[in-house]
C-alpha cells in the first residue's frame, strides 16, 4: 500500500488522539468516584433494609397491643356486666358465689393481660426508639448517595468534554487521510493494539518489540510512500529522522 508521507504523518496524531480517549474510556469506566458511589449506595441499602425490619416488627407489636386491648376490653365488659348483676340483689346465693368467683378470676385475667400488653409496649417503645435512630443513619446515608454521586457526575463531566474535544479534532484528522490507509489503520486497531507506531531505533512503537536487521534492511530501501507494516504486530510502522541509523 503507498501513501502520501503527510497522511502517512498524521496517524501519530490520529494514535495519540486514540490512546488519549482510550485512556478517558478506561477511567471512565473505573473511577474511584464511582467505587465510592457504589460502596455508600450499599450501605444505604443495607440500612434501609434495616430500617424496614423495624417497620415490620413494630407493626407485629402493633397487632399484639391491639390483640391485648381487645382482651381487656372483653373482659371489661364481663366484670361490667357481673357486677350490675351482684348489684342488682337478683341472684340467689349459688349464683352469688358463682359471680364472685368468676370475678376474681376475670381480675387476675385482666392483671395478666395488662402485665403482658406493658412488657409488649416497652419492646415497642424500644423498637421505636431504634427506629427513629436507624432513620437518621438511612437518612444521613441518602445525603452521602448524593453527594457521593454528585462528585462522580462532575468528574464524568470533565472526563466526557476531554473526550469529545479528543474526537472533534480526531474527526478533524481523519478527513484529510485517504480511506484505504484509514481503514488499514482502524482494522489493525480493531484487534486490540495501536494503529499505528513510530519507528524508533530498530523498535515498533506499537507493539514495543525490535525488529531484526534484515526486516530493517528491507524496509530502509522502500520508497518513503510505501506504507510499512511491523513485522510482529502488523501495525503501521511511522518513519521519522534516525529511523534506519
Amino acid at each position: 500500500m503507498k501513501a502520501d508521507v503527510w497522511q502517512q504523518h498524521s496517524l501519530v496524531e490520529l494514535t495519540a488522539l486514540d490512546a488519549e480517549i482510550g485512556r478517558l474510556d478506561h477511567r471512565a469506566k473505573n473511577l474511584a468516584e464511582q467505587q465510592a458511589l457504589d460502596a455508600v449506595a450499599a450501605e444505604h441499602q443495607e440500612a434501609s433494609d434495616k430500617l424496614a425490619v423495624v417497620a415490620i416488627s413494630l407493626e407485629d407489636l402493633d397487632g399484639e397491643v391491639a390483640k391485648y386491648e381487645s382482651e381487656i376490653a372483653s373482659v371489661r365488659q364481663r366484670e361490667d356486666r357481673d357486677r350490675s348483676m351482684l348489684q342488682s340483689g337478683n341472684v340467689n346465693s349459688k349464683q352469688l358465689t358463682d359471680l364472685q368467683h368468676e370475678l376474681e378470676t376475670l381480675e387476675r385475667r385482666q392483671a395478666s393481660l395488662e402485665d403482658d400488653q406493658l412488657e409488649v409496649m416497652e419492646r415497642r417503645e424500644q423498637l421505636q426508639e431504634e427506629q427513629a435512630a436507624q432513620q437518621r443513619t438511612v437518612d444521613e446515608l441518602r445525603e452521602a448517595v448524593a453527594a457521593a454521586r454528585a462528585a462522580r457526575d462532575e468528574v464524568l463531566v470533565t472526563i466526557d468534554a476531554a473526550r469529545q474535544k479528543a474526537l472533534g479534532r480526531r474527526a478533524e484528522i481523519t478527513e484529510g487521510i485517504d480511506a484505504a490507509l484509514l481503514a488499514a489503520y482502524d482494522r489493525q486497531r480493531a484487534n486490540g493494539g495501536p494503529g499505528a507506531g513510530l519507528l524508533q531505533a530498530r523498535r515498533c512503537g506499537a507493539c514495543r518489540i525490535e525488529i531484526d536487521r534484515a526486516d530493517m534492511a528491507r524496509m530502509s530501501g522502500l520508497p518513503e510512500d510505501e506504507v510499512l507494516r511491523c513485522p510482529e504486530c502488523n501495525a503501521i510502522l511511522l518513519r521519522q529522522p534516525g529511523s534506519f541509523a
